[in-house]
């Protein structure tokens, strides 16, 4: 606290330094001058709010309901001075007359909007209530996400019969045992919703009234207990709603897509229908195939929810001839990372090297010295935050304790963290990992290095400030590489004896990786539609969260809910940067399947394609608007159909309807 009071402090003084200038407005005592005035409240604020999601506590989210409103109002102070934005205007109002580059001119605009979107075009009582939304947002956001972490650690499945261990492999009754004796349930074994706990008891527990009830504390999760969301939520979408319409937007979809590469709600509805149509057929043949093997598997013809990750896995066992066990013991973390970065280092020249001289928040974050591997310059920092604990959010993310760019008056490297919820170590075994881990460690290293390739003179544009449907193609594209048997050769070897991963199992994994793919993306275009009705209509009737989701998922959902909402703890839309932006993730995925195809044909590692790549589009960052780097990068505009052909549900010659 005292470090925000200190920094907002200096940076009111610099405010007043910028009105305070006599000197026509320019670029650089106008805009450079706006864009460098709060840099120790954005060190600060930034350390804070990423340690409250990897850290948590009682204590920091305490103190994010003080710190909230004291930065949420001097961010309205700035964007609601009048002086300020008349500065700001007079330079958008001549700028076709400015010689600025395309990095200055994506600033300027950036900065006017900024302004126009923050109120300033307002009257003085709707600027007094567009202030007293942020306020309030800037609690609410917070603890929506509390809510979720703490409804979920109150969930605790003891088990105390090793007969209710039955299906479950072995790395994941070892680490429930060490869970167990963690918490003092000597001799028993703990189950959580933790992921690396949860998943795989879904996945393989024979036990199916356990599995109902993990499942039902997973869906249930700030739902009708004493962290419950529903209040949260209906305030977070009526003050949004309330802001859209100040702002003079019909909805807060509306006033979100038009910084977007979709622009409006038209848009993302209709590329929704159409994901929505392709993968419901496909999840319906999913489905059907389900029942019929659970009947001839053990009898069971009345499939639920719970059942499906169970014989999903035993399908894919039948059909597939490997387990997804079975490929945990040639993931090892320390490998896997190891790999990882040479695959970067292959692609982009990059160099990583331990440095256990950085402070490091807990025991279980590393860091590391990124360079470059031909000149040996410094390209920035980079922590690793690894696994569960508690008061950490669940599931994983990327993000910045410093963007690239000018900083204290010199350009600067970027200091990088990507923080994960992955397997633990038990006493006998290292972190292994699944197969789906690893995906997401390259997804985060994706957006990791898009972060530390940087290459602008300003922080608001650098790595990963970009618009939000494009932000995920760096992280999305890099998944793709796992399934490759050239990439794996470089990790996958068992932590026992060092053999590399068997041909047989890549080509199984290969031939598997369409495997239920309309089920998972009718579920993705399910919660893009859901986040579409959140915020695409007036949400002023809406009294019940759980009846309002029931009938803006009817069409995607091939079951009827039988646990809470997942609007309940829905954090993407109701506490990240996702409002009204669900649908980025299967937009992106367009992007990278039409990228990948582009490495597929010149090689995995071929490097005209990857400096392509990097100087085109990673290290531009925001600088120029997405589809103009991206047309650059591929000589065309992207091929819609190319996601839907990598998924096996569009033929080579085929065009979606």
């Amino acid at each position: 606290m005292p470090a925000i009071e200190a920094a907002i402090e200096e940076a009111r003084a610099n405010i007043e330094a910028i009105k305070a200038d006599t000197n026509e407005p320019d670029f650089e005592n106008t805009i450079v001058a706006l864009e460098t005035a709060s840099e120790t409240l954005g060190t600060a604020s930034g350390v804070f709010y990423n340690q409250m999601s990897s850290m948590g506590g009682d204590e920091l989210h305490a103190l994010a309901e003080k710190i909230g409103p004291i930065t949420a109002n001097f961010g309205s102070d700035v964007i609601l001075d009048e002086d300020l934005f008349k500065r700001v205007k007079t330079l958008h109002d001549k700028k076709d007359m400015l010689s600025l580059t395309p990095e200055q001119e994506t600033m300027l605009e950036d900065t006017y909007k900024d302004f126009v979107r923050g109120g300033a075009l307002l009257d003085e009582g709707k600027k007094k209530r567009l202030r007293e939304i942020s306020e309030q947002m800037s609690v609410l956001h917070p603890s929506f996400m509390n809510n979720v972490s703490k409804s979920s650690e109150a969930f605790e499945m003891v088990i105390e019969d090793e007969a209710d261990l039955s299906g479950l492999p072995d790395t994941a009754i070892e680490a429930a045992r060490h869970a167990a004796d963690e918490k003092g349930y000597k001799g028993k074994w703990l189950f959580t919703l933790d992921f690396p706990s949860y998943i795989p008891f879904v996945q393989f527990a024979d036990n199916r009234a356990l599995r109902e009830k993990i499942w039902r504390g997973f869906g249930n999760r700030a739902w009708q207990d004493e962290y419950d969301n529903s209040e949260n939520i209906l305030k977070i979408v009526n003050l949004r709603h309330e802001r859209a319409n100040l702002l003079g937007y019909k909805t807060h979809a509306h006033y979100v897509l038009e910084r977007r590469m979709a622009e409006t709600p038209e848009t993302v509805l209709a590329f929704l229908e159409k994901t929505k149509t392709a993968y419901k057929k496909a999840a319906l043949k999913d489905l059907d195939t389900l029942k019929a093997f659970s009947k001839e598997h053990d009898g069971n013809d009345d499939i639920q929810p719970w059942d499906v990750a169970y014989y999903s896995e035993k399908l894919k066992q039948k059909l597939f001839d490997f387990s997804s066990e079975d490929l945990r013991p040639y993931f090892p973390l320390d490998n896997v990372l190891t790999g990882c970065f040479e695959h970067f280092s292959k692609l982009f020249g990059l160099n990583f090297k331990a440095n256990d001289s950085y402070a490091v928040w807990h025991e279980d974050v590393k860091a590391f010295d990124v360079t470059d591997a031909k000149d040996g310059s410094f390209i920035g920092t980079l922590f690793g935050d690894f696994h569960p604990r508690i008061g950490k959010k669940n599931g994983a993310w990327m993000t910045s304790y410093r963007d690239q760019g000018l900083f204290n008056g010199k350009v600067e490297r970027p200091v990088i963290a990507i923080v994960c919820n992955f397997t633990k170590p038990t006493p006998d075994k290292p972190s292994l990992l699944t197969h789906g881990e690893v995906l997401t460690l390259f997804h985060e290293m994706g957006h990791a290095v898009h972060g530390l390739l940087s290459r602008v003179t300003y922080r608001s544009v650098a790595g990963t400030n970009v618009k939000w449907d494009f932000v995920e193609l760096p992280s999305q594209v890099q998944e793709n590489w796992c399934m490759e048997k050239e990439t794996l050769d470089l990790f996958a070897a068992h932590y026992e004896t060092g053999g590399k991963i068997p041909t047989d199992l890549v080509e199984k994994i290969r031939a598997a990786k369409n495997f239920m793919v309309g089920w998972g993306g009718l579920r993705q275009s399910g919660a893009g539609i859901l986040d579409m009705a959140w915020h695409s209509a007036d949400p002023s009737d809406i009294k019940d969260i759980a009846a309002f989701e029931d009938e803006a998922t009817k069409d995607t959902s091939l079951f009827p809910r039988l646990a809470g909402p997942m609007s309940s703890s829905f954090s993407h839309i109701f506490a990240g940067g996702y409002s009204a932006g669900y649908y980025s993730y299967k937009w992106a995925e367009v992007l990278d399947a039409d990228t990948f195809e582009l490495f597929l044909e010149n090689g995995l590692y071929d490097q005209k394609t990857a400096d392509s790549y990097k100087n085109e589009v990673l290290s531009k960052g925001g600088s120029e608007p997405p589809n103009v780097l991206y047309k650059r990068f591929r000589g065309r505009d992207a091929d819609p159909d190319a996601l839907l052909r990598r998924e096996g549900l569009l033929k080579k010659t085929d065009k979606a309807a």
